[in-house]
């Protein structure tokens, strides 16, 4: 065994896996999981395939697939929803252990001992606080079903997009520390401004953010704040934003559909500093103080057709 396994191992150990004790097929056998099914389990957490001879599950690991087999064998969950649940929580959760080894590691990282002991004192903080976290977007989540579910509709959302001007060319200028703090600037920045407005980030896609709000009063506060922070914030390039306002589809955490086509491509026509909306959102907001929504010319998108197109400026009355 090579160190840096004995020290792979040390850390499964610090953060609760346990022992590699079980092979795929031994794993299968012990919880009584077609190896079809706990395979596309495993894939689905974001892991490769292991042989059939390689001995790395623990008991964790086959508890869980326990439980999750438990659920399609009950009913409660058909096998391709069970899959589906599992690629969406092994994708948000790399994100989450990755930023949290990041933020955390920059200031534990020393020799395998160290490790193992600064991650065995944080595992149960770091738990209680995912599952908090968990907790309450579910019931956000819950909640926002129930709402759709009563009225009888369907999705109707707010789409946005909004992006760094000229980051390309700053990642070329700038040192790995100062762009990693650009980006973690903005998307403090974005998440903060989204957050208040009751708003969620979709995704963050390097130096671009896309976001929902189903308010279109709110929505365009979200996108007027975010272009002016990002313009009087002297770490963060200016930044333009694309609104679309129309029904979606929701499918695992993601939003797709014309109405995110459009905003996507609604974020390309803006200048910088600019918020540029669907006709749609403009009529939502026709009769807001405080707004001015400036016609432009229809616009030729490819794969769209002619839309309709403006520009969401504050108006002097009412700011």
């Amino acid at each position: 065994m090579t160190a840096n396994r004995a020290e792979w191992l040390r850390v499964e150990r610090a953060v609760g896996l346990g022992e590699r004790l079980y092979t795929r097929v031994e794993v299968s056998e012990r919880t009584g999981v077609a190896p079809e099914l706990s395979r596309r389990l495993w894939r689905a957490l974001g892991f490769p395939d292991a042989t059939d001879d390689e001995r790395i599950f623990t008991v964790a690991d086959a508890d869980m697939l326990r439980v999750a087999a438990a659920l399609v064998h009950d009913g409660a969950v058909a096998p391709e929803v069970a899959v589906q649940v599992t690629r969406v929580l092994g994708q948000s959760l790399a994100r989450v252990a990755d930023a949290q080894a990041t933020s955390f590691g920059q200031g534990l990282f020393g020799d395998s001992a160290e490790v193992t002991t600064a991650v065995e004192a944080l595992r149960p903080t770091l738990e209680s606080f995912v599952v908090y976290a968990w907790r309450r977007h579910l019931a956000a989540a819950l909640h926002s079903r129930l709402e759709v579910t009563a009225t009888g509709g369907s999705d109707v959302d707010c789409v946005g997009f909004a992006d760094l001007v000229g980051f390309t060319a700053a990642s070329q200028q700038l040192s790995y520390p100062e762009l990693a703090a650009m980006v973690e600037r903005f998307e403090a920045v974005v998440y903060d401004i989204i957050a208040i407005h009751g708003g969620r980030v979709i995704k963050m896609i390097g130096d671009e953010v896309m976001y929902a709000v189903g308010d279109p009063l709110a929505a365009a506060h979200v996108a007027l704040e975010i272009a002016e922070a990002c313009d009087a914030d002297p770490v963060i390039p200016s930044a333009r934003v694309g609104v679309a306002q129309g029904e979606t589809l929701r499918q695992e955490a993601d939003l797709f559909g014309p109405t995110v086509n459009l905003a996507s491509r609604l974020v390309n026509l803006a200048n910088p500093g600019a918020v540029v909306i669907s006709d749609e959102l403009a009529t939502s907001l026709a009769d807001e103080p405080g707004l001015l929504v400036r016609n432009l010319r229809p616009r030729r998108l490819r794969g769209i057709g002619i839309v309709r197109i403006h520009v969401l400026r504050r108006s002097s009355v009412g700011r």
